[in-house]
C-alpha cells in the first residue's frame, strides 16, 4: 500500500475505537506527538518529586511524613512507567533525559513554582494531582494502548495523592487562625497555575486538531479545565476557603462556574524557561543525574558480565 492508503487504513482504525500496538504501522506525525507527549508526561512526573521532596525532613508528623514518602514513591514509578511507554518509539531513556536538560524537552509549568510552607503539600495534592487525574481519566482512553494502560493504574494512585492533599487543607481550615490563613495563602498562589496545567485554549494549541483526531485526547483543554473548575470551587467553599477570583460566578443557565481569563503571558514565560523555579529544578536534575552515573554504570557492567556468563554457558 502506499503512504496515503496506509494512512486513511490507519484512521479508520482510530474512528472505529481500536487501540494501536507498538508493533504497529503508525504515521509519523502519530509518533512525533506520542512520543512528545508521553516523555514530557514522564519528566513531569520525575521532576515533581523535587518540589514534595523538599519537605520530607520537615514534615509536622510521622503520618504526615509516610504519607508524602509514599506519594513521592508512587510518582517515581509514574516515571518509570512512561519512560517505558516512550521508549517504545526507538528514543531510548538516556536520549530523553538529555534532551530535557538540553531544554528541548519539556515538563509541566506547574513545577517551576515554589513551595514556601506545609500548605502547599496539601494544595500540591488537592490542585495539581485533581488536575491531573481530570486529565489522565481522559488520557485512560487514548488510542496507543502502552499510554492507556499507563494511565488506568497511574489514576488509581493520584486519586490517593489528591485526597492526601485535600486531607492536609481541610485539617488546615479547622486549626488555628495562622493555619487557616496559610492554607487560603496556599490556594492564592496555586489555583491560577493549575488551572494552567490544562494548557491553553484549544483555538490556541498547535497539537490539539491532530491529538482529537488521533485520540490521543478525547476531550478538549477547555472541557477538561471546565470540569476541574466546577469541581474544586465547590471542594474550596465545603471547607471554608475562597477561590482568589474577584469574577467567579455561577452560571445557572450552564450550570458551570465561570472564572477570570488565565494570564498566559504567565504560562508562556514560564514554558519558556523564566519562571520562579525553572533553573533550580533543571539544575537539581543535572546534578543528581550526574552524581548517580555510577551506579547506572554499574548496573550496565553487571548486565553485560551476566551475557557473557549466560553466552558462554548456552555453547
Amino acid at each position: 500500500m502506499t503512504e496515503e492508503e496506509k494512512e486513511k487504513q490507519f484512521q479508520q482504525r482510530i474512528d472505529a475505537g481500536e487501540k494501536i500496538e507498538p508493533r504497529d504501522w503508525m504515521p509519523e506525525a502519530y509518533k512525533q506527538t506520542l512520543f512528545r507527549q508521553i516523555s514530557q508526561h514522564a519528566h513531569s512526573e520525575i521532576i515533581g518529586m523535587q518540589p514534595e521532596g523538599n519537605w520530607l525532613l520537615r514534615a509536622p508528623s510521622l503520618r504526615a511524613k509516610k504519607i508524602l514518602l509514599a506519594k513521592i514513591q508512587d510518582e517515581a514509578g509514574h516515571g518509570l512507567y512512561l519512560y517505558s511507554a516512550a521508549e517504545t518509539f526507538g528514543i531510548d531513556r538516556t536520549e530523553m533525559i538529555a534532551m530535557l536538560h538540553s531544554g528541548k524537552a519539556k515538563y509541566s509549568s506547574i513545577f517551576n513554582y515554589p513551595t514556601l510552607t506545609w500548605a502547599d503539600m496539601g494544595a500540591i495534592g488537592w490542585l495539581v494531582d485533581g488536575a491531573a487525574i481530570v486529565n489522565q481519566t481522559m488520557l485512560a482512553k487514548c488510542s496507543y494502548v502502552l499510554y492507556s494502560r499507563a494511565m488506568i493504574r497511574i489514576c488509581k494512585e493520584e486519586g490517593f495523592h489528591q485526597r492526601q492533599g485535600y486531607e492536609i487543607i481541610a485539617k488546615m481550615m479547622n486549626g488555628t487562625t495562622a493555619q487557616r490563613n496559610m492554607a487560603q495563602d496556599s490556594l492564592n498562589r496555586w489555583w491560577e497555575p493549575s488551572l494552567m496545567m490544562f494548557g491553553p485554549h484549544d483555538s490556541e494549541s498547535t497539537h490539539s486538531k491532530d491529538s482529537m483526531k488521533w485520540k490521543i485526547k478525547v476531550e478538549s483543554n477547555d472541557t477538561l479545565r471546565q470540569r476541574f473548575i466546577d469541581r474544586t470551587v465547590e471542594q474550596a467553599h465545603h471547607i471554608g476557603l475562597t477561590i482568589p477570583d474577584k469574577n467567579l460566578k455561577y452560571n445557572k443557565t450552564t450550570m458551570h462556574w465561570e472564572t477570570s481569563e488565565i494570564n498566559w503571558d504567565e504560562f508562556w514565560s514560564v514554558v519558556k524557561g523564566n519562571g520562579p523555579c525553572n533553573y533550580q529544578r533543571i539544575s537539581h536534575h543535572i546534578h543528581y543525574h550526574n552524581e548517580g552515573k555510577w551506579v547506572r554504570d554499574c548496573a550496565t557492567a553487571f548486565e553485560k558480565s551476566r551475557e557473557k556468563e549466560n553466552s558462554s554457558i548456552s555453547i
